[in-house]
């Protein structure tokens, strides 16, 4: 295989997000293991400026397309500029953000290109010149080992918080190169009418997470969750009981229904513990439930456990971490 690894990065409000640094550093080793260049596809409003910071991942060549109508992700004008760039780098391997955008993305431009895609990837091996990727399969019950027929382009999705970032070498700057693709807003048949700016930490990058269910009782009381994911510096999550209850926004939903995750760490709270919701975040490195039913699924993947109920539990614990914090500030 002796054409490029090409990696599709996801640029938001002014900066590459963390993911695509992920994927960049593992397009680097899969480059490195195959004797190959890797270049990336940068699109997006204001990218063109932010493009040489790839280089400090292992990129050698950056195409780019930068144009006001693509300042926010929509699928019909993107595909668009990325099937180009895709056909410009003509590569041996894709890699791309198993993101909301990346996964919807991927999948409508392999379709395009006609290509078999192995969506929310977790690990990428080379075995004598060829790539294998190890995927979630039956709602994240089993791991499955895939691989692609000769002659065909491997479409790989990782998911996010999964692959390692290489050590920062700022030295290392890409050669940008700039392609001009036409770009069409009228073109589409969806329009953005507003975006929710609450700043919010995007729970499939956050590396902790506090999510809470049905066992919260009200939507009042995630003020607890809240509070304690301030004090972790950590997202708010909900499972599919709570979000279906009207207490949390579907943005909110960890689950094979919401978003999968894959944080540092990962409290649940007043959570059962349903398969729905054990596909979204069991790849957890670490999980810590709080249900006062000593029987609940979510302790079988539990890696620390607390039978309590969570309205004594989740206050005195974060007065702990308070004191904590005080005493090493």
């Amino acid at each position: 295989m002796a054409k490029d690894v090409c990696v599709i990065t996801e640029f938001r409000e002014g900066k590459f997000r963390r993911v695509s640094y992920e994927v960049a550093s593992e397009g680097r080793r899969i480059a490195d293991a195959l004797g190959v260049r890797l270049c990336a596809i940068a699109i997006g409003s204001g990218v063109e400026g932010k493009a040489p910071e790839l280089g400090a991942y292992g990129v050698e060549t950056v195409y780019v397309t930068d144009d006001p109508a693509l300042e926010h992700y929509l699928n019909e004008t993107y595909v668009v500029v990325a099937e180009a760039l895709v056909k410009k780098c003509d590569p041996g391997v894709v890699i791309l953000p198993a993101s909301v955008n990346g996964k919807d993305l991927g999948a409508t431009l392999a379709a395009r290109l006609q290509v078999g895609l192995a969506q929310d990837c977790v690990e990428i091996r080379c075995e004598q010149g060829s790539v294998k990727v190890k995927w979630p399969i039956f709602a994240g019950k089993c791991l499955a080992w895939s691989e692609w027929t000769e002659g065909t382009t491997p479409f790989i999705s990782c998911r996010p918080n999964v692959m390692s970032c290489l050590e920062l070498d700022e030295t290392r700057k890409p050669l940008v190169e700039v392609v001009k693709v036409p770009v069409s807003e009228s073109r589409s048949k969806v329009k953005r009418v507003d975006i929710d700016t609450s700043g919010k930490k995007e729970l499939t990058e956050a590396s902790v997470i506090v999510s809470g269910g049905r066992g919260m009782k009200d939507a009042s009381n995630y003020v607890l969750l809240e509070e304690l994911a301030a004090l972790f510096g950590a997202a708010v999550g909900a499972s599919r009981a709570a979000v279906d209850s009207g207490w949390r926004p579907h943005s909110d939903q960890v689950g094979q229904t919401g978003k999968v995750v894959n944080p540092n760490l990962y409290i649940a709270v007043g959570i059962s513990g349903a398969i729905q919701h054990l596909a979204g975040m069991g790849s957890s490195k670490f999980i810590v439930a709080v249900n006062k039913d000593s029987d609940a699924p979510i302790f079988s993947k539990a890696d620390y456990g607390i039978v309590e109920d969570l309205f004594q539990f989740i206050p005195a614990f974060a007065e702990e971490v308070r004191k904590h914090q005080a005493t090493c500030s």
